[in-house]
């Protein structure tokens, strides 16, 4: 039984039971009949901040929270502010979109990895070329690139806001032309 539902079961007005002998039988300490909690309004209107802080910008962790209730003067610690968050039930709403990486074409052929086993020894033997994403404020952008594995030098690369052709044979052109023709041009049959 709770505390709760033992003060309920204490009847002030019994003639024949006092409130003590009560409290005795039900092993509830009377000094917990007489407390009022005393609601803070400091904590409350921290609260209510952190609430306001939240539907403003959801996005925002108890870090960012906190040091918005400083920069609006409030005097709390980070762990109060996580924990305050906790009890209100409020978590971050987080605003990342899943990446769509490229699928291979089922079309194409699959073949299998041919530089396995082959020692590089020089410049121009073995060209490698990938695409990654890049995460920006506005979204994303790609980056295409070309690697000489011998070197590990950067050939050519080329970034832009769409993933297609261009960019992959803008970046090839470029390395041809300074370069020269590789013997191997290694891809990972992706776009």
């Amino acid at each position: 039984m709770g505390l709760s539902d033992k003060k309920e079961l204490i009847e002030p007005k019994l003639e024949n039971i006092s409130i003590s002998t009560q409290c005795k039988l039900l092993k509830l300490n009377p000094s917990s009949l007489y407390y009022k909690s005393v609601v803070s309004e400091y904590k409350i209107s921290l609260k209510e901040k952190i609430n306001e802080i939240y539907e403003k910008i959801p996005i925002y962790g108890a870090l960012k929270v906190h040091q918005q209730l400083l920069e609006d003067g409030y005097n709390a610690s980070l762990n109060t502010v996580y924990k305050y968050r906790q009890q209100m039930g409020l978590k971050p709403i987080l605003a990342v979109k899943p990446i769509s990486l490229s699928m291979p074409n089922k079309q194409h052929p699959k073949h299998s990895y041919k530089l396995r086993g082959i020692e590089i020894t020089r410049a121009n033997q073995v060209w490698s070329t990938d695409i990654t994403y890049i995460k920006i404020n506005g979204g994303m952008v790609y980056m295409a690139a070309i690697i000489d594995w011998h070197s590990k030098a950067v050939l050519s690369w080329k970034i832009s806001n769409t993933m297609d052709t261009d960019l992959v044979t803008n970046v090839l052109h470029e390395a041809l032309s300074f370069y020269g023709k590789p013997e191997i041009f290694n891809t990972d049959q992706r776009s």
